[in-house]
């Protein structure tokens, strides 16, 4: 056994150095604290000392005799009888509070012993200490980040809260963080600053006077400050005030679902705001506070990604000395996942330094310097096994885990899983026979036991409390057409004693008919004799009727090809018959006229590109090119209407704007709503002049010398989108040698341009102008870059 400092003195486990340390920084920790109240508490008492100088007219020596004897009189501590001393000379809130909890517990104990009312005076006594404790921290604090410190240590801990935001009210309804504590550093940087008319929990309690009391964050849908770290935790938000006016509001924070309060903790909280409020009278928002944000994202993000993993896991930001050295790092998140090995719940390990929450990280463990490592060099580092250890009250706890560190800007996620590897293998193994529908068995032969687990018993369908099928039994449940599958199975297991396996149909008592598979192997002793038989059933069905829905769709398949095979060559047919892929030159005087037709690649894309070219009998030469939207043989019938009913109503003699509007309701009323685009133009052989119009189509090319440019854009929407639409026109006069060039989209159109890309390829390709007008047409069509395997008209006039 070993004695002295060195060992545990409830275990007499012995510390290593690096526990000894911790324990050491742990016990340094506390006797901090403990000072911090001493000293506060010694405040309260020379302000009592200093009320019974003013009413006694005595010195402070006298004071401080005075208040040792009266206090030792009502057996009470100095502390407390100078608290109570405060309160009669303040009347004030503070003093409110006490006496509510006096008169509360007064009427309680009325019927109880004396003993009772004693307790019930100490908790009230215990109620104003925390107050005026609260109150002179605040008042001795340097700004409002340490007046809530103060509150949160003083007097809100002891209620069981674990964080506390002191909110300053802007002019325009906007909120800043004035102070917080409890929560993590960046938390609190994300949410310094709230816009005007944004819901939260803090805005809650600015319009409600009389306050927030919430039972639990998350079913209120409110957003909050802390809501990662508490997300269940009550809230509680209360306005601060004084003299009528709203300074700001103060929001406590609870781990866990808040109970209903009684009327003193009601009253308490509420003091503590008015303390709140006074200190926000004279506060000034820092340099920089407003919309714009100065947070971390690299471990804001993170923490939002942490919550999503379904693994335990810390983001952690880097903490220097007072040289900017890394120190440590601080644990600004932990998700909801997250185990602690120490079994100490979230909140206690997040915001705390790594090395504080494991100390004995710091020692022989490869964990905090894997963190560093990666911090470092920004390499991730995985680990599978690695033993993680905490010290928690100077016992040291250890869990295997596996381990991934990452960098992610300035800060790092760590991940890791506790290892329980009978447990995983066991979980695994149910979870693989639930989803694969194994049911498991051992038949013992010789004494005719037999073992089933669970989910046989709900394959075949029967209570866990029946009694098992033997497996010589196994015919009588199944179709009989079966029988010889399942005979040939028990004569390979039983008689043969070899492994064996069948398919059957297992009918239920409930009327249910199951295709199974059973796989069985014999066990046998040292004389070779048959001693058991262990396998397992699994329920097949679902991949039975997949194999039959299978072979219903292939056979459907197939005769849906065939017909798509038809409609295909039907549609190129009805294609080819209307617009071949060269047309018969007009006979027009000083004009040539060439067309070209390449359709698409692949049939299923056989579209409603149509041109037209014919000399009208007023002497007119109709040009036009058109594009009907989709593909197969709906849109090759659409085309052959509205090609038929253009140069039907051309010879009408109306102008191209008046054929595009009278086509357009050709389209949108007789063809059952289909949308097109075209260009139409009217050539003057006379005059040389082409007077044209366009219904959201590419404008025509004009290749002059040269020089290769779209002729100036006029107005005109798609054909079909509305009942009536008006076209405008335009008119071009051409010289001798120009050359004009109609096109349908699939001459140009690429996946990876613009349509101004393409446009521009083509101008280039169309400048200069071959010998004849055929040799143009077929150099567009064969450089044409387009890669849509789309349709393509293409109509040219050459003026002599």
């Amino acid at each position: 056994m070993v004695d002295g400092p060195a060992a545990d003195l409830r275990g007499m486990t012995p510390l290593s150095p690096v526990g000894r340390l911790a324990a050491t920084v742990d016990r340094l920790s506390r006797e901090v604290r403990a000072a911090q109240a001493e000293a506060e508490g010694r405040a309260l008492i020379e302000l009592a000392k200093g009320i019974l100088v003013a009413r006694l007219g005595c010195g402070p020596a006298q004071a401080a005799r005075q208040l040792a004897e009266l206090a030792e009189q009502s057996q009470v501590t100095p502390l407390e009888f100078a608290v109570d001393v405060i309160n009669q000379a303040a009347r004030d809130r503070v003093s409110e509070v006490t006496d509510a909890f006096l008169s509360a517990t007064a009427a309680v104990q009325s019927a109880d012993t004396e003993d009772g009312a004693a307790d019930g005076d100490a908790v009230a006594e215990s109620a104003a200490v925390r107050l005026r404790a609260a109150e002179s921290g605040a008042l001795a604090a340097d700004d409002t980040q340490a007046v809530a410190d103060a509150l949160l240590e003083q007097a809100l801990r002891p209620l069981g809260a674990a964080a506390v935001a002191i909110w300053a009210a802007g002019h325009d309804g906007s909120l800043t963080l004035a102070g917080s504590a409890g929560f993590s550093a960046a938390e609190a940087a994300r949410w310094r600053y709230v816009p005007p008319d944004v819901a939260t929990v803090a805005r809650s309690g600015l319009t409600e006077r009389a306050g927030q009391w919430i039972t639990s964050l998350a079913g209120t849908g409110l957003p909050s400050v802390g809501r990662h770290q508490y997300p269940d935790g009550g809230r509680v938000a209360v306005p601060a005030g004084t003299g009528g006016r709203i300074h700001g509001v103060l929001e406590i924070a609870w781990p866990v679902p808040l109970s209903p309060q009684p009327p003193q903790v009601v009253r308490q909280v509420e003091a503590l705001a008015e303390l709140c409020a006074h200190t926000l009278e004279s506060y000034t928002p820092p340099q920089g506070a407003g919309p714009e944000p100065r947070v971390m994202p690299d471990a804001v993000e993170l923490m939002d990604l942490a919550d999503g993993l379904h693994d335990p896991a810390l983001v952690l930001v880097p903490h220097l000395d007072a040289d900017g050295h890394l120190a440590d790092f601080r644990i600004q998140h932990v998700n909801k996942r997250f185990l602690d090995p120490a079994g100490r719940p979230r909140a206690v390990v997040g915001g705390a330094l790594l090395l504080e929450a494991y100390p004995m990280a710091a020692g022989d463990s490869e964990l905090f310097r894997s963190v560093e490592r990666v911090y470092a060099t920004g390499e991730p580092f995985r680990a599978r096994r690695m033993n993680l250890t905490a010290l928690v009250d100077q016992v040291p706890l250890s869990a295997i885990a596996d381990i991934s560190v990452s960098r992610h800007g300035n800060a790092v996620l760590l991940i890791w899983r506790i290892e329980d590897e009978t447990a995983r293998l066991a979980s695994l193994l149910q979870h693989a026979q639930r989803l694969g529908r194994i049911g498991g068995f051992e038949e013992n032969l010789l004494t005719g036991e037999i073992t089933w687990n669970g989910q046989l018993f709900d394959l075949y369908g029967r209570p866990q409390t029946s009694v098992p099928v033997p497996l010589e039994e196994l015919a009588a449940h199944a179709h009989p057409d079966d029988a010889v599958a399942i005979g040939r199975f028990l004569r390979t297991l039983l008689h043969h004693q070899r492994p064996a396996s069948a398919a059957f149909r297992l009918q239920r008592p409930d009327g249910v008919t199951r295709h199974v598979r059973v796989v069985a192997e014999p066990v046998l002793d040292t004389d070779d004799r048959l001693l058991v038989v262990r396998g397992a059933y699994q329920d097949i069905s679902a991949q039975h009727w997949t194999e039959v829905a299978l072979a219903a769709t292939r056979d459907q398949l197939a005769h849906t090809e065939q017909q798509a095979i038809e409609r295909n060559r039907l549609t190129l047919q009805l294609q080819h018959a209307i617009m071949p892929p060269t047309q018969s030159p007009l006979k027009v005087p000083d004009l040539q006229v060439a067309v070209r037709y390449r359709p698409a690649e692949t049939e299923q894309l056989v579209g409603g590109d149509w041109y037209d070219a014919v000399m009208l009998p007023n002497g007119l030469v109709l040009l036009c090119v058109g594009d009907v939207a989709g593909h197969g043989i709906e849109a090759a019938t659409s085309m052959v209407v509205l090609r038929n009913a253009l140069r039907g109503l051309a010879v009408t003699g109306a102008g191209p704007g008046q054929l595009l509007s009278w086509l357009n309701i050709v389209a949108h009323h007789l063809t059952g709503g289909v949308t097109a685009t075209a260009v139409c133009g009217l050539y003057d052989p006379a005059l040389r002049t082409l007077r044209w119009a366009r219904a959201g189509h590419l404008p025509p090319v004009l290749v002059r010398g040269a020089a290769a440019k779209p002729l100036p854009l006029v107005r005109g929407m798609l054909l079909g989108a509305v009942a009536e639409a008006a076209y405008e026109e335009d008119e071009v006069q051409l010289a001798g040698e120009d050359t004009l060039l109609m096109y349908t989209d699939g001459l140009i159109e690429r996946r990876d341009r613009s349509v101004e890309e393409s446009l521009a390829q083509l101008l280039s390709t169309a400048r200069p102008a071959p010998v004849t007008l055929d040799q143009h047409l077929d150099r567009l069509l064969t450089y044409s870059r387009s890669d849509t395997d789309d349709d393509t008209c293409l109509v040219g006039i050459r003026v002599g």
